[in-house]
């Protein structure tokens, strides 16, 4: 059987690895470029096929985890079940709540979903390096739980990126990057890079970025609970709150304990990722703003 180059991960990827990456893919790019027709084709499927179907969100798992030699029942199980379980929840929601006022249950899979990827409880099912599985994998069953079961309006999910998108999400940039930078440099959190990066590394940077965190981030917080807590709180409420929890997010990042330096800057990000969502609920617009954020700070101030 033939194997894959490393591309820089520092192992072989093989074809399984391949494929478990297609595979988890797939619902997300469909959902952001053919949402209509995803949720018309699960539509139309028998009320327990629908609920069921996520169920194949394990098998990147069975996939990855034999290939490395990792693989255990109890991890696939989570991986299959999870979903299911989500989407019998959204399902319930819908019921309960025709309204969309938001339920108990569509709080319930957030925190799951958000404590899960944020204190990283599925990591270590996946070999080294290949944990951005989990956090993808948690995002489709959100994906399919919010808009293919529950069909939450005004997510704003679709990446089919309009000028008014790109001139949305650069104000926002605009108006934070001065606060960021001064209060950062004043907190000794940002230091300014001696060596700038070349065109190409930044643009490479920013793609990244945008797909595999900014995307995900701002679909969670943004289109998810920011909506939701909107419909229950009213606009500013639901922007501050959001912006609030997005920054205990990094409560653990890049330190051992509490980084409330952190914490304090990307809730301020959070208000202006949320001013860019809300103008006209569109996902990519916040995500615009968050890539460029981090892309500046990863590549020249961090």
């Amino acid at each position: 059987m033939g194997m894959f180059p490393s591309g820089g991960f520092g192992f072989t990827i093989g074809p399984a690895i391949w494929i478990a990456a297609v595979l988890t893919l797939i619902p997300l790019l469909t959902a952001a470029f053919f949402s209509r027709g995803f949720v018309a084709l699960v539509e139309r499927l028998p009320l327990p096929a629908r609920l069921l179907c996520p169920a194949v969100l394990g098998v990147p798992y069975l996939l990855v985890a034999s290939s490395r030699g990792r693989f255990r029942w109890d991890w696939f199980a989570l991986y299959a079940l999870l979903p299911v379980a989500v989407a019998g929840l959204q399902w319930q929601a819908r019921e309960a709540d025709p309204a969309q006022r938001g339920n108990w249950r569509d709080f319930l899979v957030l925190a799951i979903l958000g404590l899960a990827v944020d204190l990283r409880w599925f990591e270590p099912a996946w070999p080294a390096h290949l944990a951005v599985f989990s956090k993808i994998l948690l995002l489709d069953a959100g994906i399919y739980g919010f808009i293919l079961v529950r069909q939450l309006e005004g997510v704003g999910f679709d990446l089919r990126l309009r000028l008014r998108d790109v001139a949305t999400g650069l104000r926002q940039f605009g108006w934070y990057a001065p606060i960021a930078i001064a209060l950062g440099l004043g907190l000794s959190f940002l230091h300014v890079h001696a060596v700038w990066p070349r065109p190409l590394t930044l643009g490479t940077a920013f793609l990244f970025t945008f797909a595999f965190i900014a995307v995900p981030e701002e679909l969670f917080f943004r289109g998810w609970m920011q909506n939701l807590i909107e419909r229950r709180l009213g606009r500013t409420p639901a922007l501050l709150a959001t912006a609030v929890l997005f920054g205990l997010s990094h409560f653990n990042k890049r330190a051992a304990h509490f980084n409330w330096r952190y914490v304090l800057l990307a809730a301020l990000a959070g208000i202006f990722y949320g001013r860019a969502w809300r103008r006209d609920r569109r996902v990519g617009a916040s995500a615009i703003t968050h890539a460029c954020v981090d892309t500046i700070w990863s590549q020249w101030l961090r």
